[in-house]
């Protein structure tokens, strides 16, 4: 027999020599991990008093109704020995098969070992009847405040998925599977795949979620043609080459988020907001803002404000020589261009025609999933990595967002890349995903203190630029694009900051999808719909229970109710002016600077 011809899984050699670089990739992981900084333990969980008192709560609930809980405990032990049984049971009879699975529908025992093989099933099974026991003796913890509950909920749920039997290789069928397939190669790839990501982050477990090598920002990500018409510490200025002989005669500025890069609007042609909008006669400006190092540990909000915010529309003003601009502002710089709009109100300043938001909250009363990282000991924590660093390095927040979807974005990329040895995908919006941006430590500070807990926009007003600042002092005619799905920045506390803004215009829409998928949703994809509805009156529920949906992409709409705030068509123009000289060609330097680990 050929090695060709060599049936998989039986070429011992092969496999023995594999298992033996295994071994020593083995002691290669150790010395990484051996010299890796440990991130402070603040970061990495609650406070112990959250877990003393849910254990107090639920042994005083053992102490006043021992009945309910030992009925609990008793259903378990029940289904755990039934489940037994019925696995020996089959065993006995001679069948090696599982035994009837009723257990509900997950995507993570999709393989079919894992309904078909008896010892898969019974752990699968027996799996899914603890994490069923373990969310009912959560559920039924009595006496917990809302903020605690959700906490324990979500670190609960956060044990549950980290003990999934799908994450370790012996429990593991499909992996098993392709490490027999492969003669352990699955193996030697995946702690391959593993080292790299330590080595390449400080030795922080970051899975890479997209092939870095297959992108390249400016040759096939981020290549809207443009200029770099200015530039300061805080941003680079990019003005965009028009696609039409006549535009807009009032320009658009558009603010991205600054946890992230700007190129999420121009991540390939077909689904590029800033292309789109350029052929649709718009002089489009972006700020793409610098990636920050300790140096700026003094930037504060009012520094994005004034620095950022303030200067940008000063020079679009200058360069297109209108007096008025419309905005956009994404997520957090959608809650920023709220300050900066306030701001304004109180300096007499109408620079600004229209304002949309995509995705943006004003009010903070409900932290939704974010609850568990947005109390005293989290915030401590994040404090005192600024005080030391200077700065809120990215991955710390990329870690928390990733978290909220562990099995989608930690858990499952894990098992594809470590155990399976698989490359990670060409996907561009993974690849934007993983370039994030530090932020500096002052701002990061105010942001999660005086915005995110205290709440004080919507509240008794916060203080920047010498100025106190209100959700009411808003009232430039304004759109509002918010998603459905969203869990970073739910639609319905979206809802409730924009009721608070006092605009004489208001404009509303959810679209399907969520967080970017609702945003980047071009028209030719004909993928997800959205909804709208005139009536802001009532409460979120209200709103939607009213709503008209419509097929297909919110772009065109959003087109037309930005057109009647953009004045008559001229002769487009050509990016910069006589004392705006481009720069540098789009997308600029300042996009390429990579985040500090």
């Amino acid at each position: 027999m050929t090695t060709k011809d060599t049936v998989p899984g039986q070429n011992l050699d092969l496999l023995n020599a594999n298992l033996a670089k295994v071994e020593e990739l083995s002691r290669r992981l150790l010395d990484i991990m051996g010299q890796h900084k440990p991130l402070r333990s603040e970061l990495n969980a609650p406070e112990a008093g959250m877990f003393v008192n849910a254990a107090a709560v639920y042994w005083q609930a053992m102490a006043d109704n021992p009945g309910k809980v030992l009925e609990s405990q008793m259903d378990l032990w029940a289904k755990s020995v039934k489940h037994y049984v019925d696995a020996q049971h089959m065993l006995m009879q001679g069948k090696f098969a599982a035994p009837q699975d009723d257990t509900p529908r997950d995507r993570r025992f999709s393989h079919e070992m894992w309904q078909t093989n008896p010892y898969f099933n019974f752990i699968k099974q027996q799996y899914m009847l603890n994490k069923e026991a373990v969310e009912t003796a959560v559920k039924n913890l009595e006496g917990l405040s809302i903020k605690e509950r959700q906490r324990v909920e979500y670190f609960s749920q956060q044990i549950i998925d980290m003990m999934a039997p799908t994450n370790f290789l012996g429990t593991n069928p499909e992996a098993l599977e392709k490490a027999l397939e492969t003669d352990g190669q699955s193996l030697v790839d995946g702690l391959e795949n593993l080292i790299d990501d330590l080595e390449a982050n400080n030795g922080e477990l970051l899975v890479k979620l997209a092939d870095d090598t297959a992108f390249e920002i400016g040759r096939n990500i981020a290549t809207a043609p443009g200029k770099v018409v200015f530039r300061n510490r805080m941003f680079e200025l990019l003005q965009f080459s028009p696609t039409t002989e006549n535009v807009y005669e009032v320009p658009l500025l558009i603010f991205p988020p600054w946890i992230n890069k700007y190129y999420i609007l121009d991540l390939k042609e077909q689904n590029s907001l800033i292309r789109w909008l350029t052929d649709q006669g718009y002089s489009v400006f972006v700020v793409s803002w610098v990636n920050p190092d300790p140096s700026y540990s003094d930037v504060g909000m009012d520094t994005y404000i004034e620095e950022g915010f303030l200067t940008a529309i000063d020079q679009v003003k200058q360069i297109s020589g209108q007096e008025q601009i419309n905005t956009v502002g994404y997520c957090i710089a959608g809650t920023t261009l709220n300050l900066t709009l306030a701001l304004m109100k109180h300096r007499g300043d109408k620079s600004i025609k229209s304002a949309t938001f995509f995705t943006t909250l004003t009010d903070f009363n409900d932290q939704g999933e974010f609850t568990p990282f947005l109390q005293n000991d989290f915030i401590d924590g994040i404090d005192r990595e600024i005080e030391e660093t200077g700065f809120l390095r990215s991955f710390i927040m990329q870690r928390t967002f990733s978290f909220l979807r562990s099995n989608d974005l930690v858990y499952g990329p894990a098992i594809k890349s470590y155990m399976m040895g698989e490359a990670p995908p060409a996907f561009d919006l993974l690849y934007w995903n993983g370039d994030g941006s530090g932020l500096p430590g002052k701002m990061a500070h105010e942001y999660l203190r005086r915005l995110c807990q205290d709440n004080q926009f919507v509240n008794e007003g916060v203080e920047f630029c010498g100025e106190r600042l209100h959700i009411s002092d808003v009232d430039v005619p304004m759109c509002a694009v918010t998603c459905e799905t969203d869990h970073i920045a739910r639609w319905k506390d979206c809802y409730s900051g924009f009721q608070k803004a006092k605009s004489r215009s208001k404009t509303f829409i959810v679209s399907q999808s969520g967080h970017i998928a609702g945003i980047v949703n071009p028209p030719s994809k004909k993928k997800y719909g959205h909804y709208t509805n005139k009536d802001l009156k009532g409460s979120a529920d209200e709103w939607m229970a009213g709503a008209t949906f419509h097929e297909g992409s919110w772009w065109p709409r959003w087109d037309t109710w930005l057109s009647s705030r953009s004045g008559k068509k001229i002769a487009a123009r050509v990016p910069g002016d006589s004392t705006h000289k481009a720069m540098a060609d789009a997308p600029g330097s300042y996009v390429l600077k990579r985040a500090i680990i």
